[in-house]
């Protein structure tokens, strides 16, 4: 079996709420063991024998169909997780800045999200592989940052979500 984290976009924000008890029956009931929640905001980790692909089309199917939403998901393994925390030039805890790191399952949004960032004041995007790039934003100013607000528009909704690094510390290989 291979150990995932399945990141979903847009939970217990915007109206779409879902209760994590909830959302571990729903995922317990699938091709998926050890199912664990991490934190309320859609992220989880599970071991399946499923390819990444069909693990992400069967979590999303099974969302869509329990909780009646257009549920949208990344899945990684653990291990490129941790490669990808690994591989961020910035810190996790920083007094004057969030670090995030924006999760993408088509490589071309994070193109056009980097592309799109350069000019911001912040500093650009750094890429941290196909599926990701870091970034920066001041505390208390994030949802006023670039590329919060790039993130934010409903063309990436289907292929990317974000997660401030500190989450993402969370979810190592056990």
């Amino acid at each position: 079996m291979t150990s995932y984290a399945i990141f979903l976009r847009g939970v217990n924000v915007g109206g779409i709420t879902i209760k994590m008890a909830d959302l571990r029956t729903t995922l317990q009931a699938l091709p998926i063991a050890n199912v664990r929640t991490i934190l309320a905001s859609g992220n989880v980790l599970a071991d399946s024998d499923l390819s990444t692909a069909k693990l992400k089309e069967t979590v999303e199917a099974a969302l869509r169909k329990r909780f009646g939403y257009d549920a949208w998901v990344i899945v990684l393994t653990t291990d490129r997780v941790a490669a990808l925390v690994e591989a961020c030039p910035y810190p996790a805890d920083d007094a004057a800045m969030h670090t995030y790191i924006t999760l993408a399952s088509d490589a071309s949004a994070l193109d056009e999200l980097s592309a799109a960032a350069a000019d911001d004041d912040d500093g650009e995007p750094v890429r941290l592989g196909p599926e990701a790039i870091a970034w920066k934003a001041p505390v208390g100013g994030t949802l006023e940052s670039a590329m919060s607000k790039l993130t934010s528009a409903a063309r990436y909704k289907r292929t990317t979500t974000t997660r401030n690094l500190r989450t993402l510390l969370k979810l190592k290989p056990s």
